[in-house]
């Protein structure tokens, strides 16, 4: 799949767009009207980080299987990159080669296997470049909120 000029959707996009935390209305509001658009591309992994971030026992405004079952079937309108063995490889020997955590070098990997060269994402660092795929913070003019765990 290569989808060039299409931008990814990390994990917490997701989640603030299923939030109903009122401190976090800035940032749902955001990532709604993201959501809006069609050139998105998602990951498996973003999806099942996704259930289960928002059906965790301990979050606030947690969302039943049945809920979170039926919002990751609407967001199956937008592109989604499989896993696959050369994407985790990759993925291995990005978080060598940038220093960060396996599941972000996922990310990153997803992203630059589909084509995309943005990650909208608050949890990677805004502005960096990892060989052509550039991070950008759709939040940080958002009202300022509790990071979603």
């Amino acid at each position: 799949m290569r989808c060039t000029n299409v931008t990814f959707v990390d994990t917490n996009v997701l989640l603030y767009a299923a939030s109903t935390v009122p401190e976090e209305a800035g940032k749902t509001s955001t990532a709604r009207a993201l959501l809006e658009r069609s050139d998105l591309v998602l990951s498996v992994q973003v999806l099942q980080e996704f259930y289960v971030q928002a059906t965790r026992i301990t979050r606030g405004d947690r969302l039943s299987h049945d809920q979170a079952a039926s919002l990751i079937e609407s967001w199956l309108r937008f592109t989604v990159q499989e896993l696959t063995v050369p994407l985790m490889q990759a993925a291995v020997n990005s978080a060598a080669r940038y220093r960060t955590s396996y599941w972000d070098a996922a990310i990153i990997e997803a992203a630059r296997s589909a084509g995309c060269r943005t990650v909208l994402s608050e949890d990677l660092a805004d502005g960096r470049d990892y060989d052509g795929v550039r991070i950008e913070n759709p939040f940080r003019t958002a009202a300022p909120t509790a990071p979603v765990s």
